[in-house]
């Protein structure tokens, strides 16, 4: 991975550590500023003093930063033993400390040039064709609201897409704040996260560069992070941490089945949708994620004191360091502060290499003994006997508070009623059902495939939908030619397999996909020029390169005219077909 590795006790400036902790992984804003956790307090809190005094500190080695810390902490609040009942100091420490990660990447994962990103030498009918660099104004598509963040690598905003006023986040990075290797970590991070398609991973939309800045179009996320819905909540089931902790897991486990591990789980990286009770959680930030492979260990230490796994702090893991860091999560929605404390962050390091943690009584003894158990199993020190990602979302504790509900059959309905029978439809349907729905809309379906994915894995297979078609018809040969056929047109990346955004657009009523506003908004963004038709340079500015063959079917199933180009009247007519 690079020829310098860097570690625990190595130097390393200040600089790149603030850029990677604040500002340059979390592609989604965080709702709430640092400043405003403890600004709600009448009195400062010693949380806010420990912060402060971290923020005057200017050391230049993470060894040096660490005594700093240390010090300060030693003084004022991280002495939780004998306070420990649902602290919202401890919790308060826990946010900032949060924000310090073990050590920096400074090796970047192997990656395309930037000229490379998002293209391809013919279409393929994937979410990522639709992410590539693309060059220009963004004020042309985005209207810039207000500023949810900043720092010296730039800003972060919130913006409306002007054709179809859809809120989103625009992260803008300064091309010069930012140093070699830091760009290419954040294309590695966008590499990894344009690819993944899952209802609880936050989606990238769009990239875009001009002479100054590159641009970071994700999914705008209002509901705050995990650990401030800890805090807020009066009342905190062990059916509402299984729900959370379920989602966690769900993507988790998508993820290692892509040989992707993250790194950095945490409650910060954790983010609600919206502000609903009831609200989806999305998992954030994959700045420090990375590809791995089966046959071999990872070594650099990477993660965030009370979230880190022991083995990864002994430089020798694999992708299980996730789930230990699913059971601190876990530990801390129950009772409110994490197992492993001490007066120091060299003291919770200690402490989380050993692995000895305990339930207190008067914390515990309302939790059911399931939940005890469910996490020993996680945060087991030996890797080998930790429970996979798969293991766990099959737990005993899991299916008791989180039990699996009845499908909604009308969703399957739809996807029997499902029609793209030409690429063009197939092309616009996908980036319609990507680009263009709202999280309102894709809520319901969400739960629809979720309950469908019987093994977790966060695609469906061919036997996986015989089992939810089965509810509807009791004759298995009729329920297995239906499944066939439905595959053969959903399948448009041709994988063998349903991915969430295929499942999505076939199981949306197509009557609200195809509205007249919707088809509208979708010519004029393809219609990049506003000439009034739609040339090949036009859909390869947003589907990458095509190749003339692929154009020339494409004009051909579209009856387009003699000019090469599709009208409005056959961009209608394409995405109207009721037949096959």
């Amino acid at each position: 991975m690079g020829s310098h590795c860097c570690k625990m006790d190595h130097s390393i400036r200040q600089d790149e550590l603030d850029l990677d902790l604040d500002e340059i992984s979390n592609i989604t804003p965080l709702p709430l500023s640092k400043a405003s956790i403890s600004q709600k307090d009448t009195k400062k809190s010693k949380a806010t003093q420990l912060h402060r005094r971290e923020k005057s500190m200017s050391p230049c080695s993470l060894e040096r930063s660490k005594t700093h810390k240390e010090m300060a902490v030693q003084e004022d609040v991280l002495n939780t033993e004998g306070e420990h009942r649902h602290n919202l100091e401890v919790l308060q420490v826990m946010q900032q400390m949060s924000k310090t990660t073990v050590v920096e990447i400074t090796q970047p994962i192997r990656m395309s040039s930037l000229s490379q990103i998002g293209t391809a030498t013919k279409i393929k009918l994937g979410i990522d064709i639709f992410i590539h660099l693309k060059e220009g104004s963004i004020n042309s598509y985005y209207k810039f609201d207000k500023v949810l963040g900043q720092g010296g690598f730039g800003k972060v905003w919130k913006v409306t897409h002007k054709i179809t006023n859809l809120v989103r986040a625009i992260k803008q990075i300064k091309k010069s704040s930012i140093l070699k290797e830091e760009k290419q970590r954040m294309f590695s991070e966008m590499n990894i996260l344009k690819n993944l398609d899952h209802p609880n991973i936050l989606k990238l939309f769009e990239l875009y560069q001009d002479q100054n800045n590159y641009y970071l179009v994700t999914e705008y996320l209002s509901g705050g992070e995990l650990l401030e819905r800890i805090k807020i909540m009066t009342c905190f089931t062990e059916n509402v941490a299984a729900n959370y902790i379920r989602q966690i897991l769900l993507a988790t486990l998508y993820c290692h089945e892509k040989n992707i591990v993250h790194r950095d789980l945490k409650p910060e990286n954790v983010i609600f949708v919206n502000s609903d009770p009831n609200s989806l959680l999305k998992v954030i930030d994959f700045g420090t994620s990375r590809k791995f492979d089966k046959s071999k260990c990872m070594s650099k230490d990477i993660g965030t004191p009370f979230y880190v796994a022991p083995e990864v702090l002994n430089h020798q893991y694999n992708e299980k360091c996730d789930l230990w860091s699913c059971g601190i999560i876990l530990y801390v929605l129950l009772c409110g502060y994490p197992p492993f404390t001490g007066r120091t962050v060299h003291q919770v390091l200690e402490r989380v290499k050993q692995g000895v943690f305990v339930f207190e009584s008067r914390d515990w003894d309302g939790i059911s003994k399931e939940a005890k158990q469910f996490i020993s199993k996680l945060l087991r020190v030996d890797p080998k006997r930790r429970l996979s990602a798969k293991e766990a979302l099959n737990d005993p504790w899991l299916l008791k508070y989180n039990p699996s509900t009845q499908l909604n059959l009308r969703v399957l309905e739809n996807i029997k009623q499902f029609q793209a029978q030409t690429l063009l439809r197939q092309a616009l349907m996908s980036y319609m059902i990507t680009q263009m729905s709202t999280q309102r809309e894709i809520q319901e379906i969400q739960n629809e495939f979720t309950k469908l994915d019987l093994n977790h894995d966060g695609i469906l297979s061919k036997d996986e939908l015989i089992k939810g078609y089965q509810q509807l018809k009791s004759d298995s040969k009729l329920v297995e030619d239906e499944v066939e056929k439905i595959i053969d047109l959903i399948d448009v990346n041709r994988s063998g397999m349903i991915d969430f955004s295929e499942f999505c657009m076939a199981a949306m009523n197509q009557e609200k996909l195809f509205s007249v506003q919707r088809i509208e908004q979708a010519f004029k963004i393809f219609d990049q020029n506003g000439d009034s038709f739609i040339s090949k340079q036009d859909l390869e500015a947003i589907m990458g390169h095509l190749e003339d063959d692929v154009w020339n079917q494409i004009l051909h199933e579209c009856n387009a005219n003699q000019e090469g180009q599709i009208s409005y009247q056959e961009f209608i007519t394409v995405l109207q077909q009721k037949t096959l």
